[in-house]
């Protein structure tokens, strides 16, 4: 009689790139509700997260002690979330930080922000962006959508500080075609760089620089190449009282008009909606439209504020972003999800709204459908690329902990970070950036300085009218 084959052993589970262990992992459930997994063990392979489980003390392979892997971070005392997501800044303006404060919004475009922008170079914007992305890397923000010129000097510090970027050529009307062929040129070339990590769009500037015709135009490239679209409206009530005036319509009814609410589109700010006409048309929108919220650059220019409970009603994502350094003077999203929670509980005058937990939610899920990303990032999820951050509550102004959520969003700070990882590669390390050179930056961008700020020669890029 033959004897039966011995069973086969079970294949061996191949070693993971990077394992971390002992962190308490902040996750999504199945309604998209925030879910606190303690003692969790996070497995990254090929970029991707593989699994994030309860560390089992039964002994199976759940075990940190079952597992291989290239890199292991034993992460007690901290918590793991998704990475933030900057939905809407301008990087290289970080070279502005601090030139053109106390100013109303159009002497701040029209005497500095636009005469200094004739002075970009190559070298300033790149030098901009590498500071940029080293101070979002130090405050956990792995994704930023940026809206500027000269991007493809932006795509090249995006791919080697190792973020991950939506990208966008901006350009103006007072330019002519080449303008709009410029950020179509852009988005087709570079579109899949930085090995994926970058993704890009369209950026016409605003409905008040960028005509109707432009406009239409755009939504039909858009269309036809499969492009998400990222403009800057209703920034503020002036701006809708203007363009009411002007044509008619309010800006939400401009990007309508011009068939933009039926393509991807991100809106950055928004603070000026018409509840009673842009609504509707955001409700009757055929195309995926999400707004990014500044609250910092609101509350210094003495605007109103996104309307998030409004829109969140509408099924409309809200995202949160920075704006550029030059107006917002810094570039620390765990500030905006901070008083994105407390300005909205002022203006709403509800301190039930915006809970820490919805707070949080926009910080990531929202954050990550607004830029297109939400199948990618934002949720610490099997499938989903690995852009991960760690974050030490063992400060004392963290301690103790009752409810996490509020630690998070009220007590806990950027500085609290202490490793950002995007596809599943390490870019900081307790507080240690491992990829950009922060002195040297500094240094160059220094030596520049004098010839950037210059406003002699009388010229502008553009002219604020609002």
């Amino acid at each position: 009689m033959t004897p039966p084959p011995s069973p086969t052993p079970p294949s061996p589970t191949p070693p993971a790139d990077l394992l971390i262990t002992r962190c308490t992992a902040l996750t999504h459930g199945p309604d998209g509700e925030i879910v606190f997994v303690d003692d969790a063990v996070i497995v990254v392979r090929d970029g991707v997260i593989a699994s994030v489980t309860a560390a089992d003390p039964a002994g199976t392979t759940t075990t940190p002690e079952a597992l291989v892997a290239a890199e292991h971070i034993d992460a007690r005392g901290t918590v793991a979330l998704p990475g933030l997501i900057n939905c809407h800044t301008h990087t290289p303006m970080v070279a502005l930080r601090g030139l053109a404060e106390d100013l109303p919004a159009h002497a701040w475009f029209n005497d500095w922000i636009w005469p200094i922008e004739a002075n970009l170079t190559e070298r300033t914007v790149g030098l901009g962006a590498r500071l940029a992305c080293a101070e979002m890397i130090r405050g956990g923000v792995t994704t930023f959508a940026d809206h500027y010129f000269a991007m493809d000097t932006v795509a090249d510090v995006a791919e080697e500080s190792g973020l991950r970027a939506v990208l966008g050529q901006a350009y103006f009307s007072s330019q002519g075609p080449d303008g709009r062929a410029a950020s179509l040129d852009f988005a087709l070339r570079r579109r899949g760089a930085a090995d994926g990590r970058v993704t890009t769009c369209l950026a016409p500037h605003a409905p008040y620089t960028v005509d109707d015709t432009d406009l239409a135009a755009t939504a039909g490239l858009a269309r036809e190449h499969g492009l998400l679209v990222h403009i800057h409206a209703a920034e503020n009530r002036e701006q809708t009282e203007n363009s009411l005036a002007r044509h008619g319509r309010t800006p939400i009814e401009v990007l309508e008009r011009a068939g933009l609410l039926d393509v991807d589109l991100l809106i950055a700010h928004a603070t000026g909606l018409d509840p009673a006409r842009d609504l509707p048309a955001l409700r009757r929108s055929g195309g995926r439209v999400a707004v990014a919220s500044a609250p910092r650059g609101y509350l210094k220019f003495g605007w109103d504020t996104t309307p998030v409970r409004t829109l969140r009603e509408a099924g409309v994502p809200v995202g949160l972003a920075t704006d550029g350094a030059a107006s917002n003077n810094t570039l620390d999203v765990w500030e905006s999800m901070t008083l994105t929670a407390l300005v909205q509980k002022h203006a709403e005058n509800d301190p039930t709204w915006l809970t820490a937990r919805q707070a949080l939610d926009h910080a990531t899920s929202q954050s990550a459908r607004a830029v297109g990303l939400g199948r990618e990032v934002g949720s610490l999820a099997e499938g989903r690329r690995a852009d991960i951050i760690l974050v030490d509550l063992s400060g004392p102004h963290t301690q103790p902990v009752h409810d996490l959520a509020a630690t998070l969003v009220h007590s806990a700070r950027s500085a609290d970070v202490r490793t950002t990882i995007v596809d599943g590669r390490v870019l900081m390390r307790d507080r240690e950036l491992l990829t950009l050179d922060v002195r040297e930056t500094v240094r160059e961008l220094g030596e520049l300085l004098p010839e950037l700020v210059d406003r002699s020669h009388g010229r502008r890029v553009q002219e604020y009218e609002g």
